[in-house]
């Protein structure tokens, strides 16, 4: 199967970082946010918007893995954080791929059962292929590609990071 780079480690790093800027401008009222990401990429990708995000505010970030069932996410979703720890607190739901948006919806609507002040999305890639009417507020890039190609995120610690088409 051929490959094709979408995004470098070095333009994923830049990516981690603007994003981490706009959730700070977004939630600079805020004293403490959750960054809750989509097990398992999608954790991955939330741990380092919040490193980023521990880099450059005085926000206090906490860190919540997501856990759901992508063949069938209409079961029960749970995360690592109960309730309490987010309830009346900035959230931020991240995914590494905004595909059809059906693991995105299904996780949103765990969350909508707990009050938040503010409640956003973010994604590494957005595919523009929804099926949901679920949007990103927060995207790395936006791609138009046909329901036949898939996109893969690869996170390496060792440099080696990459996002691609195949």
């Amino acid at each position: 199967m051929n490959k094709n780079i979408i995004l470098s480690n070095q333009e994923i790093e830049h990516k981690i970082k603007r994003i981490a800027y706009q959730i700070y401008e977004t939630f600079v009222d805020e004293e403490e946010i959750v960054i809750a990401g989509i097990a398992s990429n999608g954790f991955i990708f939330a741990k380092k918007i919040a490193e980023a995000l521990n880099a450059i505010s005085t926000l206090k970030v906490s860190l919540c893995e997501v856990r759901i069932n992508k063949q069938k996410p209409e079961s029960a979703v749970t995360t690592s954080l109960p309730k309490e720890e987010y309830t009346n607190k900035g959230l931020v739901l991240v995914d590494d791929v905004l595909n059809s948006g059906t693991t995105l919806i299904y996780a949103v609507r765990h969350f909508l059962d707990v009050p938040l002040t503010k409640f956003k999305t973010a994604v590494l890639v957005d595919r523009n292929h929804k099926k949901y009417p679920v949007k990103a507020d927060f995207k790395g890039i936006s791609l138009s590609t046909s329901s036949l190609e898939h996109v893969q995120v690869v996170f390496d610690e060792n440099g080696g990071s990459c996002a691609y088409l195949s």
